[in-house]
């Protein structure tokens, strides 16, 4: 019982700390908006910015440093689409740019009326989106950090000298209430808070329908006058009249039934200061479940029986009020409990195409005609829409200046298309699959929502087959890493460096005519599925034989789907790229040495064959003979040069030693050998040449590759000590290096083996 009775006190303590829906007088609100102006002086687009950012957050920019940077930034909209939702959506790179660059021009510019329309083919995730994003913008709105407030007016029937009492058309309910709460109805302040207003029984509360903005009931002629004063010479009085953004402050108009409100008071009252005394400001709460400040519209919901909605005890209180039934008429229609919120359609077909051609005056005047009184709509109007609905609303001609479309595509990052995997199957997926495979399956996946040709890219790269180890004929792959946000370390400096802004964008752009086709949202899961399920055993991890044994079957049922050659060329550059990491993983130089044997020979080729110096360089006595330089010759131009082939080479490094190296770099500028140009140059062709050839003692070596079968078994102690030590090197390289797990890294060393990797591609050179 103790628990109990805690826990509600517990309860009833939070819910009394939460005052979201006490009103406070006008004086008392104009004072929280001197104190924190860029909060409460937010209209509905300035809200969807503020939520945006608030959810999303600046992003990163990899490349903060490169001039020719777009600001193609990554957003991580984990906390907007992802956390807390029954289904997740997942926003590839591209989606979440186009939503904060929509998002920013909304906050940075006055706003026209227009409808948002996030257009998307099947499957590619429309209606979650827009689900997601309209349940965290109601939990922004109403949080603390989303807090705007709307008007009430509070009529004192005492200083209006009204007749009839406020008994006589108070709701029973109300009054029930009240009788109950005797503390709470009693006349005047709260002693401990003397800005809030506790209602009496002489005291109508009139909510503005509209949910309009408080500072919207100073009349627009003198409002910019009582700003200059409100504010004085604050930094936000300068941003209020010079920055797009606030133009409705003085532009906007209240609504009818406020401004009649208005009029009626201050023609009775004759002292503004009274009337102002009437205005009271409350916290905007969102629902969208009783469709105050969010509505959503499926197209199977039928239109409203009544269109014109009003409040009959209300009106005959306010009739009461001020003694006159024409003066104020509190009607109002569905649009009002949207205003200055959110109007959103789910698809644009049966009733929804009716509610998009009726928004068609509101979108264009901005008002709405209720019985014989004009209504303000200034509301964010959003809609997801097929890309098959268009002919809907294009019989519309003049629609066409009023729709902003934004482009949902399918997912065209592979980060995001895996992320997607993760979240349906589990995390731990990836511990079934060898490094990047999973990756590649997504990329397969991808390659078929890519248009075959890019215009842009081949301006760029206009000979694709010098990269054919890491990428396709038509740059599918290429273009891949760019629409991640990533620039390939592989292309050459001169291609990056043609990488110009210009560029950037220009390939950024055609994706607005992808994603419209190929593999969908829903397929691509349902693919991953049958993969998954199919290869995925518990002695072996899934490999790249398993992804493309998979993807040539599902090639062979759907003709045309995967870009023809695709799947050759990622097995290729999977096989290069594993080849590397092992040949890197079991390489092991002596640095020292290898420096040694490159500042000797670059002093020994300027001496005649059979003499016998000593290194200025190294101290080393040198027996300069051809068997000395043709030894080093092998290690710096591979053990395949010719005899002529080597010669020319000798004479090259000895002309330009003589010529740049000694004379220019180590008399004139002082550097030493180790920094010449000369010699990094052939630092790495002998590196490079140690590392083509580090599997040649290897590959025909069988006991190696069964002890590599056998590491971390008891069988393994059986094997030569030199093979156990190059096993143990390798296989704790690729861990450490390249974040294989053990049984990841003894697979792709069999892989490499077994597939005959180092003579494939030393055959292709």
């Amino acid at each position: 019982m103790k628990s109990i009775r805690e826990a509600l006190e517990n309860l009833a303590e939070n819910i009394g700390r939460r005052d979201q829906r006490t009103a406070i007088g006008f004086d008392a609100f104009l004072e929280r908006v001197v104190a924190n102006p860029q909060q409460l002086m937010r209209n509905i687009f300035q809200l969807f910015h503020d939520m945006i950012y608030y959810y999303v957050g600046e992003g990163v920019d990899e490349y903060p440093d490169d001039p020719e940077s777009i600001h193609f930034v990554c957003y991580d909209c984990e906390r907007l689409f992802v956390q807390g939702a029954d289904r997740p959506f997942f926003a590839d790179r591209i989606f979440a740019n186009r939503l904060v660059n929509l998002s920013r021009s909304m906050e940075s510019s006055a706003q026209q009326n227009k409808i948002y329309i996030f257009e998307g083919p099947p499957g590619c995730g429309k209606s979650t989106f827009l689900n997601n994003l309209l349940m965290k913008f109601e939990q922004y709105a109403n949080s603390e950090e989303g807090l705007r407030y709307e008007t009430v007016w509070r009529l004192d029937r005492s200083v209006l000298g009204a007749g009839a009492g406020l008994g006589e058309v108070m709701p029973l309910a109300e009054r029930l209430a009240r009788a109950l709460d005797p503390e709470g109805a009693q006349e005047g302040l709260a002693p401990d808070r003397p800005d809030i207003c506790r209602l009496s029984d002489r005291i109508l509360e009139i909510p503005c329908p509209s949910h309009d903005h408080p500072i919207l009931m100073i009349p627009k002629q003198y409002r910019r006058a009582f700003l200059d004063d409100l504010f004085e010479n604050s930094e936000f009085k300068w941003h209020l009249s010079d920055d797009k953004e606030y133009e409705w402050v003085f532009r906007d108009d209240a609504c009818t039934i406020c401004r009649s409100l208005y009029d009626a008071l201050l023609s009775r009252l004759k002292k503004p200061h009274e009337l102002f005394k009437m205005i009271f400001a409350r916290p905007y709460t969102f629902s969208r479940r009783l469709g105050e400040g969010i509505s959503v519209f499926n197209p199977g919901d039928r239109p409203m029986k009544q269109a014109v909605m009003g409040n009959p005890m209300l009106q005959r209180g306010i009739n009461a009020v001020l003694n006159d039934s024409n003066l104020v008429k509190y009607v109002f229609s569905e649009y009002a409990k949207t205003n200055d919120g959110v109007y959103a359609l789910m698809d644009i077909k049966s009733h929804n195409t009716e509610r998009l051609i009726e928004l068609h005056n509101i979108i264009s005047e901005g008002v709405h005609k209720v019985e014989d009184i004009e209504e303000n709509v200034k509301s964010l109007l959003l809609a997801v829409m097929n890309p098959e609905d268009k002919r809907n609303i294009e019989v519309f001609q003049s629609f066409s200046d009023r729709i902003e479309y934004i482009t949902i595509p399918y997912v065209m990052d592979m980060k995001t298309e895996v992320e997607i995997y993760r979240n349906i199957f589990g995390l731990h997926i990836e511990e079934s699959f060898l490094p990047r495979v999973l990756r590649n399956f997504a990329r397969v996946i991808i390659s078929t929502r890519l248009n075959p040709r890019s215009a842009a890219l081949t301006e760029w790269i206009p000979e694709p087959q010098r990269y054919r180890l890491y990428c396709d004929k038509d740059l599918l792959l290429l273009k891949m890493e760019i629409y991640t946000g990533v620039i390939p370390t592989w292309l050459t400096e001169e291609d990056r460096k043609r990488l110009t802004a210009k560029r950037r964008r220009r390939i950024l752009a055609e994706s607005e005519a992808e994603g419209k086709k190929g593999i969908s949202g829903r397929d691509s899961i349902k693919l991953f599925n049958k993969f998954f399920s199919t290869y995925n055993r518990e002695d072996k991890l899934i490999d790249m034989s398993d992804l493309f044994q998979f993807f040539e079957r599902y090639v062979a049922d759907h003709k045309r789907v995967i870009p023809e050659g695709f799947l050759e060329s990622l097995q290729r550059m999977y096989d290069y790229t594993v080849l590397q990491e092992v040949k890197e993983s079991l390489y092991f130089y002596n640095e020292e040495q290898i420096s040694r044997d490159v500042q000797n020979y670059m002093f020994a080729v300027n001496f005649e064959i059979g003499s016998v110096e000593t290194s200025r360089f190294t101290g080393d006595k040198l027996e300069i003979t051809e068997e000395f330089l043709s030894s080093l010759e092998t290690r710096l131009i591979g053990a395949g040069a010719g005899d002529r082939k080597r010669r020319d080479f000798r004479r090259d490094v000895q002309r330009e030693y003589t010529s740049q190296t000694l004379p220019q770099e180590i008399l004139i500028e002082g550097r030493d050998v180790t920094e010449t140009q000369l010699y990094q140059s052939l630092y790495e062709r002998y590196v490079y040449n140690l590392k083509e050839k580090v599997l040649d003692p290897f590959l025909d070596n069988e006991n190696f590759r069964r002890a590599i079968k056998d590491y971390g078994r008891e069988d393994f102690k059986t094997y030569d000590k030199r093979i156990r030590g190059d096993v143990e090197f390798l296989i704790a390289n690729l861990m450490k290096k390249y974040h294989y797990s053990q049984q990841g890294a003894k697979e792709v060393c069999i892989y490499v083996i077994d597939k005959k990797l180092a003579g494939k591609f030393a055959a292709a050179d």
